[in-house]
């Protein structure tokens, strides 16, 4: 526990992020697979549920440090943050734990859930007596489930593959869907063997950031491949050893919401994984936005919301085929096989469609711009024709439309989209 409030506190002080990689790696190079497996855990936001409420917290804590609750909350409005103004106002313990962070979280923390108040009160102090203020905070955090840090799960992942000597796509590649904190999982994430034995992972979600930059790094518009984004859920559409995962961007396994997309995926070829947006589709037209957010927070669908908003999944990459990762390839060629899988024709699958150089500057393109698609016109899409990888990503704006560069480009307009519009923007895709 030592050792990761002293890495919580080495993050919390710096904002440069490569020193909080190197303190990240530091840690994992030195910490033992239990331990490290719970620090993955919880620095990638994962958390258990909250065990004890925050006013139990505070009410134990006032009583142990003799405090009246307008003293309390004089104390909590000074500090701003209730788990840290509680690990202050205790006492100093007569010794500090050396247990280590797994032991803690397995047979400390978890277990207060099934306790009743009295022995939580007591489980609580009795950590409190033996963590110094350092330690308590951090445990604090962890039992209201409010822990939090200033890292991103990419910083985890580079420190992760500088502590093992990884590349960093495959270490992203296998902390992605779902897992548990475990020696063997973290034994299995820094494996220099990179075969992955889970079928059902998906590929890290390809997003973008601000570039600093000119326009015309982009290069000439004819090498680009054009696409309208349609207002849905990012997905990605994984068939592995006979099985259908799909995935939202949250890192959600959603298969269950859309059976209709399961049901088409059964089609496909072993070792296939498809990058692109769920949307609701009825009679060759996309619905508004809202008609989605009807499916999104059910488990299971009934068969009235079913066919009241029927979904698709618009594919607009092919990320792994016959069970090769194909994102070293050329955006050109990973669409000349994503048509060969779905051809374009109506579907719970269906492809989008795409121009070649149609938009840039006025007098420079060469093509037609292309209008606003109507409704149950083809839109979507957004990754390049280089290596997919992990990394920084960069947008900027041209002629009035923001542009994802680096190996994720997004062209979109800027001006605010209207209510109910099933369009927000433009893909934009180097060809080679």
């Amino acid at each position: 526990m030592k050792s990761f409030a002293n890495l919580y506190a080495a993050l919390d002080e710096t904002t440069k992020t490569t020193v909080k990689v190197a303190a990240l790696a530091r840690y994992f190079e030195s910490a033992a697979p239990a331990d490290a497996a719970w620090a993955v855990f919880f620095l990638t936001g994962r958390k258990p549920r909250q065990v004890v409420p925050s006013r139990k917290l505070v009410t134990w804590a006032a009583q142990v440090a003799s405090l009246t609750p307008w003293l309390f909350e004089e104390c909590y409005h000074a500090v701003g943050d209730m788990a840290e103004t509680i690990a202050l106002v205790l006492p100093e313990p007569e010794h500090s734990s050396d247990e280590p962070l797994a032991r803690w979280v397995e047979d400390r923390l978890l277990p207060l859930r099934g306790m009743a108040e009295d022995e939580q009160r007591a489980a609580v102090l009795q950590a409190w007596g033996e963590l110094d203020t350092r330690q308590r905070f951090v445990w604090n955090k962890l039992i209201t489930g409010s822990f939090r840090v200033g890292v991103s799960q990419q910083l985890v992942t580079r420190a992760l593959a500088m502590a093992s000597g990884l590349d960093a796509a495959a270490v992203a590649h296998r902390l992605m869907g779902e897992w548990s904190p475990t020696p063997a999982f973290y034994e299995s994430l820094r494996a220099l063997d990179s075969t992955d034995a889970d079928a059902s992972k998906p590929y890290p979600f390809f997003l973008a950031h601000p570039l600093d930059g000119e326009p015309a790094q982009l290069g000439p518009i004819d090498e680009w491949q054009v696409e309208w984004k349609w207002d849905g859920i990012r997905a990605q559409l994984v068939r592995r050893a006979g099985q259908t995962f799909l995935w939202s961007r949250g890192e959600e396994l959603v298969t269950e919401r859309y059976p209709e997309i399961a049901a088409a995926a059964a089609d496909l070829p072993d070792g296939t994984v498809i990058d692109g947006e769920i949307l609701p589709w009825r009679e060759g037209a996309v619905l508004p936005f809202g008609e989605l957010q009807r499916r999104i927070g059910r488990k299971t669908v009934g068969k009235k919301l079913l066919a009241e908003v029927p979904v698709i999944l618009m594919a607009y990459d092919l990320i792994e085929l016959g069970g090769i990762d194909l994102r070293p390839r050329a955006m050109s060629e990973r669409r000349a096989l994503l048509e060969q899988l779905a051809p374009g024709k109506p579907g719970a699958i269906s492809l989008a469609r795409h121009r070649r150089g149609v938009v840039g500057r006025t007098g420079a393109t060469a093509g037609r711009e292309p209008r606003a698609p109507r409704r149950g016109h083809d839109a979507e899409a957004a990754l390049v024709a280089v290596p997919r990888r992990p990394g920084a990503r960069r947008l900027v704006e041209v002629e009035g439309r923001a542009v994802r560069h680096r190996r994720g480009f997004d062209l979109c307009p800027a001006r605010q989209r209207q209510a109910r519009e099933p369009v927000h923007g433009l893909h934009l895709r180097p060809l080679e």
